[in-house]
């Protein structure tokens, strides 16, 4: 059976389990197009059109969110992966399995700087500080390898992004055997002994504190069962936030961001840290004041002794480490209340340091908690209404809640929520962007237009780039760059073939948010954030 690398590579992808890729085809790709229209791979994978390479790649990035699976996107080399770059950077930031497959110009022109189309002299430098690893195939028979190497690490290590280029020549060699995906090696699995200092220090905690992030999401009943037989509070970072529970009366969300909280933390004498980098992009402040003994538990062995060095090591996937963690402190007797009171005093003390914005914020999150369907997906972007959303909006599921507080670029919400519904197509899932970060990837309006996703897009308008304002104002800058004038979002969401309306009541936005998700469309929803109704 004799078929190009560009079908062969395709056929692979099929073969471990990819399903669906984004991207925008271009004259160095119509070989790996090949294998996505015709040929042996016909129908196996679905493709998907964005209108920018920036778009496929946020695209792949909320697939991987909405599923933990691998999100793929497939791109011209050159201009293509710049394009894509961000979104493999974010990936790379927020732990997130993405794939990026990329042409490359002529094997024999790599290096030489002779401006050949698309030319990066040595594209896998470009993108090399963003993955895992990235690599060009010099012929076809390295792709198996490559391909290998990057399923490896999605199903056995921290699953950063991989980016794999094939030069245009090496697409076209034809390729007569079939590629067979490897057997995946096994996460890492706790050592007993630890498991049992880990149980021995926790059960002498009088003041536990449980901090998880988005490594975590396989350890779901287990967290929730440990922090209530400690009696734990629960602290979440904005990738670990549903995981338990957000209005469990143990957890206070994602919330290491709120003075109220980072004043606590002192108090803990013992902390486990679960699949959490403890980074700076969830606190916004230099170093959080941990104090006591610290038990970390993580798939990467760069995060035991850190900014925040390990008492206790565990280098393991956290679902099998929580059973067995679980198991045991099985035998220990539930603990007294302390936790939910300390939570309870710690909630109540955040609700009345609120700013003005952030009421009005709370306000907006508590209605669309009570109106949106359960098990929401919600793909937010970097926005002064999704920052309150971190620890003020309840989630109650893990990888329900889009948030890129690390790499933190703005744009990402349409393309993931996109990514996101076509990943999960029976889940509601709705979108929260500021008015600048939905300027940035606009264009993917029609990408979900032409899917026909039931899609509500809420874009929240205050007036621009809100936050930099703010930060302008409060060291006495003169604001620049920060005000410029926004467009009609509702004929502008009609022109792309979308429903679009303006909320002026609750009564009104019930109506189009909870509508939107019946409709053979997406609907964007603009809500005015000095609106009366939101006082």
């Amino acid at each position: 059976m004799s078929m190009t690398c560009g079908e062969a590579t395709m056929r692979l992808l099929a073969r471990y389990g990819v399903t669906t890729v984004f991207g925008i085809p271009g004259v160095h790709t119509l070989d790996l197009c090949r294998g996505l229209s015709g040929g042996q791979n016909a129908g196996a994978i679905t493709h998907v059109q964005t209108r920018n390479e920036q778009g496929a790649g946020f695209m792949a990035e909320g697939w991987a969110r909405a599923t933990g699976e691998v999100g793929v996107a497939v791109v011209i080399s050159g201009p293509g992966v710049t394009n894509a770059a961000t979104a493999v950077g974010q990936c790379y930031a927020d732990s997130l399995p993405m794939l990026l497959v990329s042409a490359e110009p002529e094997a024999r022109t790599i290096g030489k700087g002779w401006g050949v189309l698309h030319e990066i002299t040595e594209q896998k430098r470009a993108t090399e500080p963003l993955c895992a690893f990235s690599a060009t195939a010099r012929r076809a028979a390295d792709v198996p390898d490559l391909m290998a190497r990057a399923f490896s690490i999605f199903a056995s290590q921290r699953p950063r992004p991989c980016h794999i280029s094939l030069p245009i020549d090496v697409q076209a060699e034809m390729v007569e055997e079939i590629w067979e995906p490897v057997a995946l090696p096994a996460r890492p699995a706790p050592a007993p002994a630890q498991i049992a200092e880990a149980a021995r220090m926790l059960r002498a905690a009088t003041c536990p504190v449980i901090m998880i992030g988005g490594g975590a999401a396989g350890a779901v009943g287990d967290l929730t069962a440990i922090a209530d037989t400690l009696g734990a509070v629960v602290i979440a970072s904005t990738a670990g936030k549903g995981i338990v529970a957000d209005d469990h009366p143990l957890s206070l969300s994602a919330s290491t961001v709120r003075p109220e909280v980072q004043a606590f933390l002192p108090e803990a004498d013992v902390i486990l840290a679960v699949g959490t980098e403890l980074s700076e992009t969830d606190s916004f402040i230099e170093r959080m004041e941990l104090r006591g003994r610290i038990i970390r538990v993580d798939i990467d062995p760069a995060k035991i002794s850190d900014l925040y060095p390990a008492t206790l090591g565990i280098v393991a996937d956290a679902g099998s480490a929580m059973a067995a963690l679980r198991v045991a402190l099985a035998e220990v007797p539930g603990r007294d209340r302390d936790g939910v009171a300390r939570v309870a005093g710690l909630r109540a003390r955040i609700a009345a340091n609120l700013s003005g914005s952030e009421r009005r914020h709370a306000k907006f999150l508590a209605l669309l908690d009570r109106i949106a369907p359960e098990g929401t997906v919600w793909a937010g972007d970097a926005c002064q209404l999704v920052y309150t959303g971190a620890f003020a909006m309840p989630v109650r599921k893990p990888r329900h809640w889009f948030y890129p507080a690390g790499f933190c670029a703005l744009g990402n919400a349409l393309p993931n929520g996109i990514g996101a519904k076509l990943a999960r197509p029976d889940a509601p899932v709705a979108v929260l962007a500021g008015d600048g970060g939905f300027m940035f990837t606009m264009p993917e309006l029609v990408t979900a237009a032409e899917a026909r996703l039931a899609l509500p897009i809420v874009i929240w308008e205050n007036g621009g780039l809100k936050q930099i304002q703010d930060d302008m104002d409060l060291r006495d800058i003169a604001r620049v760059g920060v005000e410029g004038i926004n467009p009609d979002f509702v004929a502008l969401a009609q022109a792309c073939h979308c429903h679009g309306t303006y909320a002026d009541s609750a009564a009104a936005f019930t109506e189009a948010f909870q509508g939107a998700f019946e409709t053979d469309r997406p609907t964007v929803i603009v809500v005015r954030e000095n609106d009366a109704w939101l006082s």
